[in-house]
Formats: C-alpha cells, structure tokens, sequence
C-alpha cells in the first residue's frame, strides 16, 4: 500500500505529553581528602658535633646521600639550623627523638650528647 492516507493511518499520532518533573539522583559529593599538616624536623647548630657526626647521623637516621648531608651539616654551621626532613607530626616526632638518642660525637672529647632538634609546623 504505496497510499498517503494508508501511511498517515499506520504513523503514531504526535501527542503533547504533560513534562513530568523528575528529580535528579541525588549524587553526594565526594568528602574532599585532607592532607595531615606538615611539619619540619629542625637540627640546631652547636659547636659539640663534627661534619662527619652530622653527616653519617642524616644517613643513617633519614637516608640522606653523602652529598646531601655534607650540604645539610653545611647549612647549620652557617645558619645556626636547617630543615632536615618534612613531613607528619607523628613522623617528626619519631625523627626528632631519633636525633636525641643517636648519642655523642666520638671525636669530640668534651661532646656530652647528642644534637638538638625541634619540630615546627611547615607554613
């Protein structure tokens, strides 16, 4: 059937349907991820410790090269202190008592302990 009125018949009449609201899936945001706060590990000068102590305790205590804690055992002779590691208050904590209980220098004489470190926030 090739006829106009026959197609007409067979097509769905175009109804004009009422808009439904539908409300949207209510989606939760994801709970943005908060970092801990930093902190630094601060080592302070004192004229008790050689380059080698630092050195070798910034290797063993924090994993430092050579290079790095020659640069660092630097940094606190002429600055009076240096950021040695940063990182969460729990850690810091742990590396700073670390620093305390490493014990003398041996290669100094009247050396009576081990450096001293304070923890700071990182702003």
């Amino acid at each position: 059937m090739s006829d106009s009125t026959s197609a007409a018949a067979a097509a769905p009449a175009e109804i004009d349907e009422p808009a439904v609201a539908t409300a949207a899936p209510s989606v939760k945001p994801e709970p943005k991820r908060r970092r801990q706060p930093r902190h630094h590990v601060v080592l302070w000068n004192d004229d008790d410790h050689t380059y080698e102590y630092v050195i070798l305790m910034l290797r063993k205590l924090f994993g430092h090269p050579l290079q790095r804690g020659y640069l660092l055992a630097r940094e606190v002779d002429r600055r009076g202190k240096a950021i040695v590691l940063t990182t969460t208050l729990e850690h810091a904590e742990l590396k700073r008592d670390q620093i305390h209980a490493f014990g003398a220098d041996r290669l100094i004489r009247k050396c009576k302990g081990s450096m001293t470190a304070t923890i700071e926030p990182e702003r």
